[in-house]
């Protein structure tokens, strides 16, 4: 699974957007989107998202239950 560090940069970056330019148009400063990139653990929820919206994604909150009904068995 692609961090998501990994994704907002590789993603950034396929749309030739400098790292100013990309938090303009996604409504954040700067230091939010290079928080992100920098994969720094601290980050409101509500400002990945606004980053995220650029490229149709969004993040929720999943519960541990959640995710361990969504695990694949192991046989």
């Amino acid at each position: 699974m692609e961090r998501l560090a990994e994704f907002v940069k590789r993603r950034r970056k396929k749309t030739a957007l400098s790292q100013q330019e990309f938090a303009e148009r996604a409504g954040v400063a700067l230091t939010v989107l290079r928080k992100i990139e920098q994969g720094k653990l601290t980050l409101q929820l509500e400002k990945v998202n606004q980053v995220l919206k650029m490229f149709g994604h969004e993040l929720a909150p999943v519960s541990s239950r959640e995710l361990n009904a969504k695990e694949p068995a192991t046989e």
